[in-house]
């Protein structure tokens, strides 16, 4: 018991690792979280909160004093209804625009009269007005109820209240996709790369089989690149079958009776071109984590070690996967495209956001290419150090 605490305690990165880390890594990730989806939450609000434009026609005196509490600038003036449908659906402004039928409160006085239609016709990619829409709904379904079953809201099968055009919806999913599917994509890749990269050479310690290998007539940058190129090729398959999982579960996150993966291309507005780009940059990005982690692991004696010495690295990772999320989508600058692994996920969000440039994306490869090569370069003058790889 003492040897093993003398152990333990005496290693300070096994402390740090082992007691410090868990908890930190709690904190930081749920706070980091947090205040990005507080964040969220908060302007979401404001949007939803902000003075909607309300058009309104034939609506009765007794109706109006109901949305007194509502954030709502009133206008009986409906002369040139063509122009509110377009405000509606082109989304310039907040704007809801509600009808009434002339003789809508006839059953007050003959509840032998029918029942009439109210419509209510707003944008539900403007939260603002989709808010608007379902306070005046609930408001008017009390109101009626508390006396007669006067009318019905939005019931009519034959028309559209819901003026949301494909572009709102594919700016929509875009702002969801480049905020979450990032974060994903960089997640399962590390955690692949950590699967086969810390015992490709600290295994190979461990079991004392890294000798024979050195000794063999092959070049060191072969060796470096025959490891790094492997063991990418096995954390890319296990990418991108997470990355199929992801993708073929987003109907099922994104309200599946409305959504399919038949459509969901169609809806958010993605081409081949698109899927062509994220793979490029995904095996660009395994190529340069592997080499971190193959460059990081070269210095540990065994798996153990190298799994605490990669640990550090994990933050990195988690931290730059929450970027999107915590700074609202992708940095479009150039600068962000020269920074590793930061600008795999500012280039993916943007992709999945229909903002990314040609030269942000070619920027990105580029330098992950060009990085990979210096790692792998590292790597060779390591394998060439006897005193990092038999400890000398």
């Amino acid at each position: 018991f003492r040897k093993e605490c003398a152990r333990f305690f005496g290693d300070k990165s096994l402390v740090f690792t082992g007691i410090l880390m868990p908890g930190l890594l709690i904190f930081l990730i749920y706070n980091l979280m947090g205040k990005g989806i507080e964040g969220e939450i908060n302007d979401e609000m404001e949007r939803s909160m902000a003075e909607v434009q309300l058009y309104a026609e034939n609506m009765p005196a007794e109706i109006v004093p109901l949305f007194d509490s509502l954030p709502i600038l009133l206008s009986n003036k409906t002369s040139d209804t063509a122009a509110i449908f377009n405000k509606i659906r082109n989304n310039e402004e907040n704007v809801v625009f509600i009808q009434f039928p002339e003789d809508v409160l006839a059953r007050l006085s003959n509840p032998e009269a029918p029942i009439q239609q109210v419509s209510i016709f707003y944008n539900s990619s403007n939260p603002a007005a989709s808010s608007t829409y379902y306070a005046l709904s609930d408001i008017l379904a009390s109101w009626e109820n508390s006396k007669i079953d006067l009318f019905d809201i939005n019931t009519d099968q034959s028309t559209t209240f819901d003026c949301v055009q494909p572009d709102d919806i594919e700016d929509e999913f875009g702002d969801i996709f480049s905020k979450l599917i990032p974060m994903l994509i960089l997640m399962m890749l590390f955690s692949a790369c950590m699967t086969v990269a810390p015992t490709a050479i600290a295994g190979e310690k461990e079991r004392g089989t890294i000798a024979t290998l050195l000794v063999t007539p092959l070049k060191r940058k072969e060796l470096a690149w025959g490891k790094i190129l492997s063991l990418s090729l096995f954390a890319l398959l296990s990418g991108l079958s997470t990355f199929a999982g992801i993708m073929l579960s987003l109907p099922k996150m994104l309200h599946s009776d409305e959504i399919s993966m038949g459509n969901l291309a169609n809806i958010s507005g993605y081409g081949w071109s698109d899927y062509i780009t994220i793979f490029v940059v995904i095996i660009t990005t395994v190529l340069i984590m592997i080499s971190i982690i193959s460059v990081l692991s070269a210095f540990a004696k065994d798996t153990k070690s190298a799994g605490t010495i990669v640990m550090p690295f994990m933050l990195v990772v988690m931290g730059v996967g929450l970027s999107p999320l915590l700074i609202g989508g992708g940095v479009e600058a150039l600068w962000a495209s020269v920074i590793p692994l930061f600008n795999s996920v500012q280039c993916m969000s943007c992709i999945f956001a229909h903002t990314a440039s040609v030269a942000m994306m070619a920027l990105t490869m580029g330098s992950n290419i060009v990085y990979t090569l210096i790692a792998v370069w590292v790597l060779e003058k390591m394998f060439n150090s006897e005193r990092i790889m038999f400890g000398k």
